[in-house]
This record gives C-alpha cells, structure tokens and sequence, in this order.
C-alpha cells in the first residue's frame, strides 16, 4: 500500500462532517512536524485551521485544503460506509475521497518524497481549515487575514481541489467566477382573493420585474470566462390558503459574474430594475466571493510543464465550477491555481478516487514543487 493511499484512508476514516475536522488535522499535522514544519493551530470559533511553514526564504509555496466534507446523505444508500475506506475495481470509496481528502493525503506525501531529496530553494507552506463545504466565515479567510497581519505574503498556492474532469490533470482551475445572493422581499397589502381592490398583491407586481431580471444580459464574458448568468433558486409567499391574497414575497436569487462585472455594478442594476417598476422592497445581499484568476505565471506554466510531461496531455485552464477557498486567496496577490483528481463522483453517494491517480497526483505535486523551488 503507498503512502499516499494509507494516510488517505486514515482520513476518510474521521467523520469530518463540516465543520468538524474530528482528528484530521492532527494527523497531517504530525506528519509536517515530523518533516520540520513549524505549526501553528488556528481555532477560529467551531472551525479547526491551521498554518504551517518549511523554510524562511522566497519564494512561498503554499499547499490549501480543507479536512471537512459534505454529509453523507442516506446511509443505506451507500455500498460501504461512507466513513470505512473500501477498495473494488482499482478505486477507493469514501466520503471525501476526491473532496478532497485524497488531495491532502497526497500534499503531504509530496512533501515528504520532495524533502528527502533536497532543501527547497525557497520555502512550503500548507494552509487547512475545516470550513470550506460549510459558511466559509471562520477558515481560511481567517487564516489569511492572520497571515496578513503578520506579514506573511504567499508568493504560489496550490488548492486541491477536485478539478480533473475524465482524466487526472486534464483541467487546471485557473480561477473561479465571483458569486453573489439577492434575497428580495416585496411588501404588498393583504386581503381577500375576491375583493383584489382593498389588497395589493406581491406576487403580481414583482412577475415582470423578475422576468426581465431573469433574461437580462449583464456582459459577454471575456477570454476568461462565461458571460455572467443569474439563477432565481427559491421563491415563497402565501399563507396556503387558496383564497388569501399574501402580504409578502420573499424571492432568493444569485448571480455567477465574470471580471467584466463588480458586485456594486451588480446591486445597482438590481436595484435600478426594481426601482423602475415601482415596487415596495428590501434586498438584501450576500458575497459569497469575488472572481479571480491567475491567467500565467510561474505557477501555471510549472503545473501545464509538469502534467505534459508525467500524464501526456496538455491540461485545460479552465475558470468553469463553483466558488473555492482560492478566492480568499488570490486577492493578497498570490498566483492561486486548482489541481486534483476528477470530480465526477464528489458530493454523490459512493465517491470514490481511482487509487493510481492518488499515487499520480503526489507525483504531480511533487513535480510542481521541483519546478518552482
């Protein structure tokens, strides 16, 4: 068995449903001391982080993930236990074994093969939390802000999170789409469906508005990324009763936006659309992240070197998918890229990790890190 497919297993063992990290850490941790790593523990309410650094010297390379996972849903509906780390067909099943415990198993080991060999011209870093999958307020924006005030600038980081798609290292994420939630209350005048003249009815007066919130083009995207899209995800109102005019509606929505956009630009036309129509609201906003991307440097062109040359294949850079903790990241002015093994099964029943990708993705790792330092 590798190394890297052991220490995987050990973590998939510990039931780290967000925010729980449920002794995850700890044994990373051991792990780094044991190279040399000076560690420093970093609670932050309920979430578990922490920081730890090889070296002293530029350039920083910083290795960034989170121990926790999404719940596992219905146990019967699993194969084996979410939570027992089992083996068919050459893959390795288990709750986080591509999300992305398989990435930190292979981070470490990485560092532990890089280490026997040679002194980094430079220095490594690794940055875990326990609270990506879950609010994301306590983990690694603290750590950053913390890091900050000390000084502390990360020159590369690498997040391993799932981001191949049919083969290991086809896609690189090279950035991430800003995202950003509407959570828009229209007030109306309750009253009787059958005397509509002593009622004002909410739903009625925010259909137009909403549809042409829904088919607005915000920009066309660029190089980079997609055009911007808006989603509307949850719409309620009403008592129940058939024969209730309501008093409210309350409407969630959220828009994934490219560089071509900012959040302010984004609550302004919102507003101004809602505004036109004369509607009676509160809108309330959440930022979830702002877009970033890492479009060259060092780090890309080390991490395309490294993946032609052990997996033949010219990856992908791609800013397609979901938020990541890159973009906590990214704004300090490090050089943040995306690089782990294939999603397809992530967030599913039965997730799983082909167990030569495990032992290929440490080789990749390592190979960035003999590039860069």
């Amino acid at each position: 068995m590798s190394a890297t497919l052991e220490l995987t297993r050990e973590l998939i063992a510990c039931q780290s449903v967000t925010p729980e990290d449920a002794g995850c850490q700890e044994l990373l941790i051991r792990r780094l001391e044991k190279l040399g790593f000076q560690v420093e523990r970093l609670p932050f309410g309920e979430v578990d982080n922490f920081w730890a650094r090889y070296g002293h010297q530029e350039p920083l390379l910083v290795f960034a993930g989170h121990t926790d996972v999404v719940p596992p849903g219905p146990l019967e509906a699993w194969t084996t236990s979410p939570f027992y780390p089992s083996e068919r067909d050459g893959l390795l099943y288990g709750r986080g074994a591509a999300d992305m415990k398989g990435s930190l198993a292979a981070m470490v080991c990485a560092c532990e093969e890089f280490l026997q060999t040679r002194e980094p011209a430079g220095s490594l870093g690794f940055l875990i939390t326990s609270d990506e999958e879950g609010p994301a307020v306590n983990g690694t924006v603290q750590v950053m802000k913390w890091l900050d005030e000390r000084g502390i600038n990360i020159d590369y980081c690498l997040v391993g999170e799932p981001s191949s798609s049919v083969k290991l290292g086809d896609t690189v994420k090279i950035g991430r789409r800003g995202s950003i939630n509407g959570h828009l209350t229209v007030t109306g005048i309750q009253g009787h469906v059958a005397y509509p003249q002593l009622a004002d009815n909410p739903i009625h007066k925010a259909l137009l508005p909403l549809a042409e919130l829904a088919s607005e083009t915000w920009d066309n995207g660029n190089g980079s990324f997609p055009p911007t899209s808006l989603q509307i995800s949850n719409i309620h109102a009403g008592t129940g009763a058939t024969n209730v005019i309501p008093d409210t509606l309350h409407v969630d929505f959220n828009l994934r936006f490219s560089t071509e956009l900012s959040d302010a630009q984004i609550r302004n036309r919102c507003e101004s659309l809602f505004d036109a129509h004369g509607l009676k609201y509160q809108l309330d906003w959440q930022l979830s992240g702002q877009p970033f991307l890492t479009a060259s440097g060092n780090l890309v062109e080390a991490a395309s070197e490294v993946i032609r040359e052990q997996q033949g294949i010219e990856a992908v850079l791609s800013t397609s998918g979901g938020t990541s903790d890159g973009r906590f990241i990214a704004p300090y002015g490090t050089q943040v890229i995306e690089l782990g093994p294939c999603n397809q099964s992530i967030h599913k029943v039965d997730e799983h990790v082909a167990i030569v990708d495990l032992n290929n993705l440490t080789s990749l790792y390592r190979g960035i890190m003999e590039k860069l330092l």
